[in-house]
């Protein structure tokens, strides 16, 4: 008993590589999209989660990782689009990536073939993927496992640069994803409409622009308060898109 004690302790310990925003911003992102579903949309994605909310059906493919029944979805979390490339240009993982796997289960949902088991499946892969493409790390350059290499100290304390982006930031706002989400749902028609525009490549590529701003001068760079401030605006606008965006997507397949 006192070694499974310890080996429990030591994997608790244990750094962990991040999958996605943490589980506040993967639910105020589902919560975000709840709001702007058509009716229609609305009533197949309540049949298909069995009263599921979006919110918390988006955190299934974090919370499964540790199943290996489910290692050949590990690749799909994230992408890899080099500096000054393009995702149509960039050399493509055989195990997949996240432009990919959405385009899949989208292609999936809008067919008829699905068992009701299946389409949850894809339905909470959808979720969870749509909203990891809107934490600009999760488009990495190929360097650094999308900042999970880079090394900072967050408030003092061991991190990496992927864990700030995923959980950090959020986690220092002290809101609940369900307040989180109602301080950020306020994109007028025109936003909802721009945003909901192109495919998940353009959205990956987006990420992009973000950069040159993300990463700090060095490994190791002392982050806090400066930090969380200038880069909360943009934490806040793409947990807004992922949300405008997964609605629009559920709204394309279910009509």
């Amino acid at each position: 008993m006192k070694l499974f004690r310890l080996l429990v302790v030591g994997l608790l310990l244990m750094p962990a590589t991040s999958y996605g925003w943490g589980r506040t911003g993967h639910r105020a992102v589902g919560s975000i999209a709840q709001q702007h579903l058509s009716k229609k949309a609305r009533k197949a994605v309540q049949r298909i989660l069995g009263g599921e909310s979006l919110a918390l059906a988006s955190t299934w493919m974090d919370e499964i990782k540790s199943d290996p029944a489910y290692d050949h979805m590990r690749d799909w979390h994230w992408v890899t689009i080099p500096d000054g490339s393009t995702y149509a240009a960039a050399q493509k993982n055989p195990n997949g990536d996240a432009v990919e796997a959405i385009d899949r289960m989208v292609a999936a949902l809008k067919s008829d073939s699905l068992s009701p088991g299946q389409q949850a499946v894809c339905l909470k892969v959808l979720i969870h993927l749509i909203g990891d493409l809107h934490q600009p790390l999760h488009v990495g350059k190929g360097d650094d496992k999308g900042g999970n290499d880079f090394q900072v100290r967050w408030f003092k304390q061991g991190s990496n640069l992927h864990r700030v982006w995923d959980s950090g930031m959020i986690d220092e706002s002290q809101l609940s994803f369900s307040e989180l989400a109602r301080s950020l749902d306020r994109a007028t028609k025109q936003q909802v409409e721009q945003w909901s525009q192109g495919t998940a490549a353009d959205w990956a590529q987006e990420n992009l622009a973000f950069r040159a701003s993300i990463y700090p001068e060095a490994p190791g760079a002392e982050l806090g308060y400066a930090y969380q401030y200038q880069q909360w605006p943009v934490v806040q606008q793409q947990l807004l898109k992922g949300g405008i965006r997964l609605a629009g997507v559920l709204n394309a397949i279910f009509g």
